[in-house]
């Protein structure tokens, strides 16, 4: 059975151990990361970013069992169990087959995940671009009609990586 956890960031090392010596059976965590590129001061950065911000997904048999998820609750690192997930359990299991379907080879979830939605703002965050903002015109499949000030250009979908404003 699936939980969320809300976690310390700086201790998540911690809190796995910890939560691996209190129940037993095999415990699997998921967390979907991106990872994006932007120029700062004229050199290209990566940086990793956790889409579910400080929560992260966790298997084990044993969550079924109401006491053991009691057991965890006060293990170190950890900030707050989210209670009631026996309801949605096939909604976050869907939810993590859809991410790994569109990670990479790294294990970074693809900016294709991303719904985007026409006549929004978004900010490119690499390439030549990089900081400066657009608006989507058109839609498809393998293409982005964008419209940046007043040009007007499209481009390859997976060419460039951006963020909404």
């Amino acid at each position: 059975m699936w939980t969320v956890i809300k976690f310390d960031q700086k201790k998540i090392e911690l809190m796995k151990s910890d939560i691996s010596k209190k129940i037993s059976g095999a415990t699997e965590y998921y967390s979907p990361k991106m990872q994006i590129q932007y120029y700062n001061k004229n050199k290209l950065v990566s940086k990793e970013i956790n889409l579910l911000g400080d929560y992260i997904f966790c298997f084990n048999q044993n969550f079924k069992n109401k006491n053991c998820r009691e057991i965890i609750k006060f293990s170190r690192g950890l900030k707050y169990l989210l209670d009631g997930q026996g309801y949605i359990d096939n909604d976050i299991s869907r939810f993590i087959k859809t991410c790994k379907n569109f990670e990479n080879k790294k294990g970074y979830v693809n900016f294709s995940f991303l719904n985007l939605i026409k006549n929004n703002k978004y900010k490119f965050t690499s390439g030549p671009f990089a900081n400066k903002i657009f608006e989507i015109i058109d839609l498809q499949k393998n293409k982005i009609g964008i419209l940046i000030g007043k040009i007007k250009t499209t481009l390859k979908r997976k060419e460039f990586s951006f963020r909404a404003v």
